[in-house]
């Protein structure tokens, strides 16, 4: 199976810190988030990883190269603008094959299993990683049905609204109704799939934090270690 990383973003919400450092390249406990997923991912067997670039391309690939040091092959999918999430996975496709792939945000710091992600896909295109709602993100993405995914009805109780983690496993079928290298942004794809029944989902009630701001990661930092 491959994994694809998702690290094109500019990080906006993260400078002044990223204003000369890629947001992947920030420290927690010590080592650069996109250092940690690469680990992560080749500890539980995934050497094949996809890494889409854009702003401060070339840090990314200086720090992390082929892969090699970590017993995993890298291979980039360059976007000259970024291209949001739905458009970056679009455009990496023909590196990620013709099976069901792994996806995680550069940025997210997460004890989840993701090795489970390879039993979960069943007949659906796609699984999506759903956790409790973080201060910033109190109404939540999606609202979660046993293992079925439905979109947010706000009219009624939260009650089991969650957020999206940005973990996810895709078969590339999902993808197949929308233009390659093109703006998309991965929400319209996942309603997508969610009113043709092709989206699973499940809560995760573990380690997940959205490192997205300054105080975020100071706050993270504080206390915590590598996983």
């Amino acid at each position: 199976m491959k994994a694809m990383i998702l690290a094109a973003g500019r990080g906006m919400r993260m400078r002044p810190l990223t204003d000369h450092t890629h947001k992947g390249l920030l420290k927690v406990a010590g080592v650069p988030m996109l250092e940690q997923h690469v680990k992560h991912l080749s500890n539980i067997g995934i050497k094949d990883i996809v890494i889409n670039v854009s702003y401060l391309a070339e840090q990314i690939q200086t720090f992390l190269g082929t892969g090699q040091q970590y017993g995993v092959k890298i291979r980039y999918s360059i976007e000259e603008m970024p291209l949001e999430v739905g458009g970056g996975i679009i455009k990496a496709l023909p590196l990620l094959g013709v099976d069901p792939f792994i996806t995680i945000n550069c940025d997210v710091w997460t004890d989840f299993p993701l090795q489970s992600l390879a039993e979960k896909l069943r007949n659906h295109d796609g699984h999506i990683v759903l956790v409790n709602n973080p201060e910033h993100r109190q109404q939540g993405d999606f609202h979660l049905n046993n293992e079925k995914v439905e979109l947010l009805n706000l009219t009624k109780s939260p009650k089991n609204n969650y957020t999206f983690s940005g973990i996810a496993i895709y078969h590339p079928r999902i993808f197949a109704d929308f233009s390659h290298d093109c703006l998309q942004p991965m929400l319209p794809i996942l309603k997508k799939a969610i009113q043709t029944k092709r989206l699973s989902g499940e809560y995760y009630q573990g380690m997940w934090n959205d490192i997205g701001t300054p105080e975020r990661l100071a706050a993270i930092n504080e206390n915590t270690r590598s996983f």
